[in-house]
């Protein structure tokens, strides 16, 4: 039996039926909460994981390697948001002196708004203060200089209510109808964003611990590649290496460039 982490979405409905060949951790919403456990405790031999959380586990010499199975992906753009009722005229544009919150430095949510900034808005990065809730979830991550940690009994969409900070790094659509995009018609800036990249921002794939055998890990492969087909084979979560070659190479240079891993990995190497 392997010890497995994965989330309830529907390309993963059927593999989490496989009680026969997998002992699944009980998860309650998303699986992130867990993703600590994956790569400072290394608990699960197959676990779902943000793909930036494992590039930066990868730098650090965790032994865990990817497979090439996408089950969360999105454009990140209607999740950099402000407070349009304190803070009416901010622009992408304007962030540079500001203090912008995000659950952590190292998400990967975080750190796709931050490539979008520098790379569409031309933001200097060094210039906004990074407002954190949380450490990283690798352990040996430090966050660069320009990140403080919120004060004790805080909450991101409070201090952003609030006027406490200028904008923030939501991981959802905020309930209040105050919060609004900071990029202006977001689901339209993300469509250029992959026409331009010809990519798609991946958010969380599936990694296996190194001492799990190939064949093994191949049999992984192939009964979550049948429980995505058993859910209509989504075009937009795409699995295998080759269809998923130019979105890791993407998020590779994404990681790399904000310094979040030291080099950049080739992809193959990613999957050894």
């Amino acid at each position: 039996m392997l010890n497995t982490l994965m989330g309830d979405y529907p390309v993963t409905k059927q593999f989490l039926g496989r009680t026969d060949k997998f002992a699944f951790a009980e998860v309650k919403g998303s699986p992130a909460g867990h993703f600590k456990r994956v790569v400072r405790n290394l608990e699960y031999d197959v676990a779902e994981m943000a793909i930036m959380t494992h590039l930066i586990a990868r730098a650090h010499g965790k032994p865990y390697r990817l497979l090439p199975f996408v089950v969360l992906a999105r454009f990140q753009h209607p999740f950099l948001v402000f407070n349009s009722v304190k803070n009416a005229s901010l622009k992408p544009e304007d962030l540079a002196g500001k203090r912008v919150g995000v659950r952590s430095y190292s998400v990967t949510t975080g750190a796709w708004i931050r490539h979008i900034l520098a790379g569409d808005h031309g933001v200097d990065l060094s210039r906004i203060q990074w407002v954190t809730f949380e450490e990283a979830h690798v352990a040996e991550f430090r966050d660069p200089p320009n990140v403080q940690r919120a004060p004790a009994g805080k909450d991101l969409m409070g201090m952003l209510q609030a006027g406490e900070i200028d904008a923030a790094i939501a991981g959802a659509t905020p309930k209040d109808p105050s919060i609004r995009p900071l990029i202006k018609d977001p689901e339209a800036a993300g469509r250029r964003w992959g026409e331009k990249h010809g990519a798609i921002q991946l958010n969380h794939l599936v990694v296996v611990k190194s001492s799990v055998p190939r064949d093994l890990a191949d049999e992984v492969y192939r009964l979550l590649v049948e429980s995505k087909q058993a859910a209509g084979d989504p075009p937009l979560l795409p699995h295998g290496l080759e269809a998923n070659r130019r979105n890791l190479e993407v998020a590779i240079d994404c990681a790399h460039k904000q310094a979040l891993i030291p080099r950049r990995f080739s992809v193959d190497e990613l999957f050894e």
